[in-house]
């Protein structure tokens, strides 16, 4: 079949952009979700202080107009078949933005800590309980509120040209259409917006000291907010006027990606970080959780995450993994199949072996950067093959602690949806089925993310309705049930999982001030 008639059966055709941390995915999708064309482009972190790590958003709109051209000339499909574009972003960003879309400062990214001190004199003035019935989350440095102060206090000259204050995809957004933009899915970085119902509280703005109409009113993260400019469209290769819609929260198109949508679906996430997003009908706050709204009208996520999933097993395999590497020809790919097929060699409970998974610290539920990951257990006995088990289960351990977590707020899943690179391994999602004793699926498609960027693309241009995208788009892979005997096992090695950290955080904290010491001597 010639190029152009094949083409021309595809149908119309939407593109996903995904901006991450390490850097942008774009892909493009049929009506039916086959998968025809996939770019990547990687940016760097910025470190210029200790507690500061920024990014070049300038870097996130190189990447997503160079995926977008890789994919617009792979040959898969005509770009003006494209009916729609769709962009994620990371969260709490805080993009300072001029009235003629001039960039004025590099965002400080979700792990920057440098408001800290900002958060601790807000919360002597606005009390720690009204800020979370509002915005359904704590104030800490991560979110917008503090960074925007930051700029008011440590850079004036940028606070006073900034006429926006932009989220990830909405640099992309405003870069692909001239539109600024806000959706309702990143509006839980700001503390003067109600998660219940999106709107902005005008009162707790002034409290809190920011400017609220620096913030673009929120709009539905499939609603189209404008078409591709002529620039735009010349340096990318599609059309002119392509609609672009506002797009929305990476986890969140992750998880519509995944085909979450429905209260009590939950996506489970298996990248280099961990972590779980509960689908709910109506908002749920819990001080140790993440609540945002979907990227699905009507629909809130009650999330949690481990700072070091896949990167667990990664940073264990660099370390002792010589053998298995040459087993495997060093293919990382093989190596983590080599890996998984030892793990899954090993009994539950890892002959008596936990491993707590806090290498970066940890996220929800603990929210403590100075937590440390360990191996607890170890007795001669132990090699390789157990230390691989006790990761994966570590890292399962921590998965269950966050639904556990949702569960005492009253949230429970029914069924979690994996994405990411460790659902290859068939051992390591039986073992976290086995650990939460909830059944687990494997979705189809790896690039759950920009997939659900897509899919916003499909829904704000009259694609398809959430139903039949979840359904025909986010198709299984395969499927793993809990094993109640097994259950039983883990249940034991979870009570003894859970009183670690209480019993050894001050071990923790001061092994990583001695660590810090130790770095500073060395400088």
């Amino acid at each position: 079949m010639p190029a152009k008639t094949r083409s021309a059966s595809l149908g119309p055709v939407y593109l996903g952009i995904d901006i991450g941390t390490s850097g942008c995915r774009t892909l493009a999708v049929t009506t039916n979700g086959t998968v025809l064309a996939i770019a990547d482009r990687g940016y760097p972190l910025i470190t210029p202080a200790p507690g500061h790590v920024e990014q070049d958003p300038q870097e996130w709109i190189r990447g997503a107009f160079a995926t977008l051209a890789e994919v617009c000339t792979s040959g898969a499909f005509d770009p003006a078949q494209v009916a729609g574009i769709g962009v994620d972003g990371q969260s709490w960003a805080c993009v300072p933005v001029a009235k003629d879309g001039t960039i004025l400062a590099n965002n400080p990214l979700w792990m920057d800590v440098r408001a800290q001190s900002i958060c601790d004199e807000l919360l002597t003035r606005v009390p720690a309980a009204e800020l979370l019935a509002l915005a359904g989350n704590p104030l800490s440095p991560s979110y917008s509120t503090a960074k925007a102060i930051w700029f008011q206090r440590k850079r004036p000259e940028v606070f006073a040209r900034a006429r926006w204050f932009l989220q990830c995809n909405s640099v992309v957004v405003l870069a692909l259409t001239g539109v600024a933009s806000q959706d309702h899915s990143q509006g839980y970085g700001w503390h003067f917006i109600d998660v219940a119902t999106g709107d902005i509280d005008a009162g707790m703005a002034e409290r809190l000291g920011i400017d609220p109409g620096r913030v673009p009113a929120a709009v539905e993260p499939s609603a189209v907010v404008g078409g591709l400019t002529a620039a735009a469209a010349a340096a990318t290769g599609l059309r002119p006027g392509t609609p672009v819609v506002a797009g929305g929260l990476d986890a969140a198109c992750g998880t519509l990606g995944a085909g979450v949508y429905l209260p009590g679906q939950a996506q489970e996430q298996s990248g280099q970080a961990g972590g779980m997003s509960i689908a709910m009908a109506e908002p749920v706050a819990d001080p140790r959780l993440i609540l945002s709204r979907h990227v699905v009208p009507g629909s809130w996520l009650l999330q949690g995450g481990t700072s070091a999933g896949a990167a667990s097993l990664a940073w264990l395999a660099r370390v002792i993994g010589a053998a298995e590497a040459v087993a495997a020809g060093h293919s990382a790919t093989a190596q983590f199949e080599e890996i998984s097929r030892l793990a899954g060699q090993v009994p539950p409970g890892a002959d008596g072996v936990i491993f707590l998974p806090y290498l970066s610290g940890e996220r929800s539920p603990l929210w403590d950067p100075d937590a440390r990951g360990a191996f607890i257990g170890l007795h001669l006995g132990i090699d390789r093959p157990q230390l691989y088990r006790a990761a994966m289960e570590g890292v399962a351990m921590a998965l269950r602690h966050n639904l556990d977590t949702a569960a005492a707020a009253g949230v429970t899943a029914s069924e979690l949806r994996a994405v990411g690179g460790a659902t290859k391994s068939p051992v390591w999602m039986q073992i976290k089925a086995d650990v939460t004793g909830v059944p687990l699926t494997v979705g189809a498609h790896p690039n759950a993310t920009p997939l659900g960027a897509a899919m916003l693309a499909a829904l704000g241009t009259g694609g398809a309705g959430v139903a039949e995208l979840a359904r025909t788009w986010a198709s299984h892979a395969a499927s793993y049930r809990p094993d109640l005997a097994t259950r039983e096992r883990y249940d034991r090695l979870y009570a003894v999982y859970s009183g670690l950290y209480p019993a050894l955080a001050g071990s923790m904290h001061t092994l990583a001030e001695i660590g810090r010491s130790s770095q500073k001597a060395h400088e």
